[in-house]
């Protein structure tokens, strides 16, 4: 199986932390019900309340496009201007031992 992993950074605007953590975690636990997640776990930089970063594993390239075009998902982008410095850094990784 080629598993698919994601490492997604954001960075909050000043003032936002808050505010980006609360969007953040409502997307874990409609993201874990998904069909073909692994794990979505959300992380927060103990030196940074800022910075937030996202570990997933999807099992195929196909589960994770279709995370991408969820409704949770939909509902965040328009606040990404408001609540981050930058669009989120996302990497795509995949397994290979």
């Amino acid at each position: 199986m080629n598993t698919v992993t994601v490492v997604a950074t954001f960075q909050a605007k000043p003032g936002k932390e808050s505010e980006l953590r609360t969007a953040l975690l409502g997307l874990v636990a409609p993201t874990r019900q998904e069909a073909g997640c692994l794990n979505y776990d959300l992380h927060a930089s103990p030196e940074d309340p800022s910075k937030f970063l996202f570990h997933e594993n999807w099992t195929s390239q196909a589960h994770l496009d279709a995370h991408l075009k969820s409704p949770h998902i939909a509902a965040l982008l328009p606040r990404v201007e408001e609540l981050c410095l930058a669009f989120p850094e996302i990497r795509i990784w995949e397994r290979i031992a």
